[in-house]
């Protein structure tokens, strides 16, 4: 195994690290031991009754580190052969993981342990194929480490900003591109996997400020949102699910509280594709895409105040797109047969294009 190979799996050896000195007693290598904080905000959960959650994340994550060290070649020669799971059992020990770490205090607990950079590490390893094909991970693997990533950091600001200072955003981005159709790296296209990262992205950075703005500082960041949705693809579109996952990561980041003029120009040309596509049914044919599309727009449009005038000058330059858009819509879902699931269906969105209008021709004054 290359340098570089041994360089890219500190993943794995930084978490064997820190299973063996949970403790906080201090091995004999270069790492440094786990902070003072860390060791006791681990000995507060612990007294607090979680002790088997934190005695079976241990153990579920030293069984995950030696499978994937047999898997990736990562392990010495002259070490004692171990345990290897196969596929599923990982994926099953990952899964009982992901529901563990759900609670926010197992989260941090986890996150003290070192398991941020062996998530991230099973999610983005060798994803280009830079190193040799088959020491890679499965992508049933990526997938349900980003789950699990998903998972521990929703509203949860300390693994969110561990998260941060691990370059998550970069790395995340790049596996989106990395499966993206069309990539350099000869990977076949998987939507699941960039729906995956899109949703790993999208929880780990709403509503904290610096991860916002750390991401809409990443050029990357842009393409990605605009390839979620379908902007730049000139074939087949995005899955639904994509599109779903990019449109709600877009719309926090366009309706957050530290929205800024710069954000909304970022994004103007995303903020008119919605105008212009994503509410018309002649383009998108999911109706939950258009009832967020038509939500977003209508939120960007009665939210005062003096940046989010840029958003809403993007959108009233569209306002007879819209207009024909919604008029067309409006009276399609009228005449739809009363009593109708079809009719019934519709509603939300017959509600939402109603909302837009006026809040357009309110804005428009």
């Amino acid at each position: 195994m290359t340098t570089s190979d041994n360089n890219s799996l500190q993943w794995l050896g930084l978490l064997k690290w820190s299973l063996a000195y949970s403790d906080g007693t201090r091995p004999s290598g270069e790492v440094d031991p786990m902070s003072k904080e860390d060791v006791e905000f681990l000995e507060k959960v612990m007294k607090e009754g979680i002790i088997d959650e934190g005695e079976r994340m241990k153990s579920i994550l030293k069984d995950l580190t030696d499978s994937l060290e047999m898997m990736l070649g990562a392990s010495a020669l002259h070490e004692e052969k171990r345990k290897e799971l196969d596929e599923d059992d990982m994926l099953e020990l990952l899964q009982e993981l992901r529901d563990i770490v759900e609670q926010i205090d197992y989260a941090r607990a986890f996150m003290a342990m070192g398991g941020i950079p062996f998530l991230l590490g099973c999610a983005t390893y060798n994803a280009s194929g830079s190193n040799d094909a088959d020491k890679t991970v499965p992508k049933s693997i990526r997938k349900c480490a980003l789950g699990v990533i998903s998972t521990m950091s929703q509203n949860n600001p300390p693994v969110q900003l561990n998260l941060l200072e691990n370059a998550h955003i970069p790395k995340l981005i790049q596996l989106f591109l990395d499966y993206t159709p069309g990539n350099d790296c000869g990977n076949d296209g998987d939507d699941y996997i960039r729906e995956k990262a899109v949703q790993a992205l999208s929880a780990s950075i709403r509503s904290h400020s610096i991860a916002e703005h750390a991401f809409c500082q990443n050029e990357l960041g842009k393409v990605m949102l605009q390839l979620g949705l379908g902007m730049q693809q000139k074939t087949q579109k995005p899955s639904a699910q994509l599109r779903k996952r990019s449109l709600f990561l877009l719309r926090a980041l366009l309706t957050s509280d530290d929205a800024t003029a710069e954000r909304y120009t970022l994004f103007k040309d995303v903020i008119s594709f919605i105008c212009t596509h994503e509410i018309d049914e002649k383009w998108e044919d999911d109706p939950e895409i258009r009832e967020m599309s038509l939500a977003m727009l209508s939120q960007l449009l009665r939210n005062g105040g003096p940046s989010q005038s840029e958003a809403q000058k993007v959108i009233l330059q569209q306002k007879d797109r819209i207009a024909s858009i919604g008029m067309s819509r409006i009276q399609a879902i009228r005449n739809l047969k009363e009593g109708s699931d079809e009719k019934e269906y519709a509603t939300l969105e017959l509600e939402e294009w109603e909302s837009l209008m006026v809040a357009v021709a309110e804005t428009g004054k």
